[in-house]
């Protein structure tokens, strides 16, 4: 089985974002994750033409040139990783990764960037247009909708630690901080308070408790925020005590999730 975590540049209105969920079979959409101040949307998906439905609709229906928002995009469909899930292996995420990029070129003609064992997503965001031309697809970006990073990765864990002082430059200087080979880190303004925003790239030995720790030690945090689903590895390698401060639950494990759809499904 494969997962796909499609963020999307849209996170305000609900009515577009209805239209989105909709575009995608219920059985294969276990989560959406939502930011009016980063105006962006996360789709945790299962599969492969759950991701094609979702880009499909954001591409009929969004404007990058409209699109204001705290965080980084390339475009419409912005990041679309595909994850090897139990049953599956990274080739087939690998695998599964360029048959999108394919398709997105041919059918969407959208600009693809590959991530993954070739490059970094911060490499992307760094060089595209500028010293690296897509992997497939137009050369220039799409009118309305930009461009789209296409990966294949492991597990990863988004995470976003609100800090008690709406201070841009300590967020900044946080982040530059707790940077290391587990954690990518940004400092960034949302609305009028602040937030270190995390990839946690090796949540087994840097999870969230850890990351928690660590901005800590530079300031006092209002609260933590989960983007998407984690592992439930992840949460059993957590001190169940620490679960609420956290932000974690049983409730938004991958596992979880997927039992509860294929409880609805029986049900239906």
């Amino acid at each position: 089985m494969l997962e796909c975590v499609v963020n999307i540049s849209e996170g305000r209105r609900s009515d577009v974002l209805a239209t989105l969920d909709s575009s995608v079979a219920a059985a294969h959409h276990l989560d959406r994750h939502t930011c009016e101040h980063h105006n962006r949307s996360v789709f945790t998906l299962i599969g492969e033409d759950a991701p094609r439905q979702l880009a499909h609709a954001a591409v009929d229906t969004l404007d990058i040139e409209t699109h204001i928002g705290a965080h980084p995009r390339l475009g419409v469909v912005d990041v679309v990783p595909f994850v090897a899930l139990d049953g599956s292996s990274p080739a087939d995420a690998v695998a599964a990764r360029d048959r999108f990029a394919q398709w997105a070129a041919e059918e969407l003609a959208l600009p693809c960037f590959l991530y993954g064992s070739e490059r970094t997503l911060p490499d992307v965001r760094r060089q595209a247009f500028t010293t690296l031309a897509p992997d497939s697809g137009p050369p220039r970006p799409h009118p309305t909708a930009g461009a789209v990073a296409v990966g294949a990765r492991p597990l990863l864990v988004a995470y976003n630690l609100w800090l008690v002082q709406p201070d841009l430059a300590l967020a900044r200087r946080i982040a530059q901080a707790v940077r290391g080979p587990g954690v990518r880190a940004l400092g960034l303004a949302v609305g009028e308070a602040v937030q270190v925003s995390m990839n946690l790239i090796d949540p087994l030995n840097v999870g969230p408790a850890t990351a928690w720790d660590a901005v800590e030690a530079h300031a006092p945090i209002d609260h933590a925020e989960l983007v998407g689903l984690i592992p439930r590895a992840v949460l059993d390698a957590t001190a169940e005590p620490r679960w609420t401060q956290l932000g974690l639950s049983p409730s938004v494990t991958i596992e979880q999730r997927l039992l509860d759809r294929s409880s609805q499904s029986r049900g239906g």
